[in-house]
């Protein structure tokens, strides 16, 4: 940290924490200004993995915040799990079908015909098009020997109505169909963090800050980074009660204002 406290690089959560349905959330365009003011790196690091980078990107710039270049996805991670040589079956979005096109020789969406033949990996992210037929030809690809691949684990996501089923929630399903549980590359586990430090590899963890809406996701990510962790209330966790985040506020732009005044 330098003399006023404010770190080097802040990683900070999309949904719940900057919008809600790409809607911001009051102060946070403002508060991302105000950290770029500060010299402050700022990387967006979503376990959404429904949304292409490049539209994120673009959609961050409809609000006001230049981010390119500076978003991290949970399909993204992904990628760093898969093999150039495999046959993928993917069940999620847009964006996490394209980040696996980019790697594997073969990639089928849940979408398509139906597939044919023995997959190397089923790969599974949010996606509103879920169905007993995406259900059924997850798991029979699983149960014949494919690798079981989840972006996240999040089993809500927020909304500017409350909570809504998340990619957790279909994963769950999967697995309960197959009896087996997935590899996650999402916040908080191994393959994101890779992610993150192949970005950040000169930063010290003391100079780095974990701001979300989550304990059980990014503050864990947090712990596993090294690194401080600011709660913001905005998001699915209406109340602090039993967190051991190092910072707690309604919003970002309350995070800002504890960092420089610490």
């Amino acid at each position: 940290m330098n003399k006023i406290g404010i770190p080097r690089v802040i990683l900070c959560d999309l949904d719940g924490v900057i919008w809600l349905s790409h809607k911001p959330i009051a102060g946070s365009v403002e508060a991302i200004a105000r950290l770029h003011i500060l010299g402050v790196q700022v990387l967006f690091v979503t376990n959404n993995s429904a949304t292409p980078t490049p539209e994120v990107e673009e959609l961050l710039d409809d609000i006001g915040i230049n981010a390119a270049g500076c978003v991290l996805t949970s399909a993204q991670a992904v990628a760093r799990l898969i093999r150039p040589s495999e046959r993928v079956l993917v069940c999620g979005g847009a964006g996490l079908i394209g980040q696996i096109s980019a790697i594997a020789d073969v990639v089928v969406g849940h979408h398509e015909a139906e597939p044919t033949g023995i997959f190397d990996a089923v790969v599974v992210g949010f996606h509103r098009e879920f169905s007993y037929e995406v259900l059924r030809r997850a798991a029979q690809a699983i149960n014949s020997g494919a690798r079981f691949i989840a972006s996240n684990d999040d089993a809500t996501y927020p909304t500017p109505d409350g909570p809504i089923p998340g990619g957790g929630a279909i994963v769950a399903a999967i697995s309960a169909a197959c009896g087996q549980s997935a590899e996650v590359a999402g916040k908080p586990n191994s393959a994101m963090a890779d992610l993150v430090w192949s970005r950040c590899g000169d930063v010290k963890p003391d100079q780095m800050l974990m701001v979300g809406d989550r304990q059980s996701t990014d503050g864990k990510f947090a712990r596993l980074l090294g690194c401080r962790f600011a709660l913001v209330l905005s998001g699915v966790t209406a109340k602090s009660n039993n967190s051991d985040a190092d910072f707690i506020g309604d919003t970002l732009s309350d995070i800002v204002k504890q960092l420089e005044t610490q």
